[in-house]
């Protein structure tokens, strides 16, 4: 991309924004880094108003192995500007993409299941389950599923 190429901003949202699409955001910003993709821009936000609170531990430590900091995420709700703004928002579950279209359905056409970006064929379906206060092979479990979801999005970026 040339200097003051147009920005492209990508949305990931899941339910509170403690874990899925806040370690999405932060594992696609290292991606990008590493690939020098500057016009591309990363945010996430929950379906769920929960006050700016503080990442949940287990994410905070599965980013921190991998090298990438997890550290002062504050949760942000979905807002309107938030959809508007987005090129592409990128949801774990079909029933949160119910939810952003039902919330603003002028969000239609760019509203998106992460894992679609997943190579086809691995017979799991298409949500990234939550693994909010579960062991911490379901987080190792969500974090693959991300990121390997996100690899697949570079390729189409």
């Amino acid at each position: 991309m040339t200097a003051g190429a147009p920005s492209k901003r990508i949305l990931f949202v899941c339910s509170g924004n403690l874990c899925r699409s806040f370690m999405a955001e932060r594992i696609f910003r290292k991606q990008l880094k590493k690939r020098d993709l500057h016009h591309v821009q990363a945010d996430s936000a929950g379906l769920l108003d929960l006050g700016g609170a503080g990442a949940d531990p287990h994410a905070v430590a599965i980013l921190r192995e991998k090298g990438i900091d997890g550290s002062r995420h504050r949760s942000r709700a979905l807002a309107a500007e938030m959809v508007t703004g987005a090129d592409l928002v990128l949801v774990m579950e079909e029933a949160q993409r119910d939810e952003v279209l039902r919330r603003h359905p002028d969000g239609e056409g760019k509203v998106r299941l992460l894992k679609s970006y997943l190579p086809q064929g691995d017979g799991s379906g298409l949500d990234i389950r939550d693994p909010y206060g579960l062991s911490p092979y379901r987080y190792r479990t969500c974090f693959a599923e991300i990121y390997f979801s996100l690899e697949g999005l570079l390729r189409c970026i």
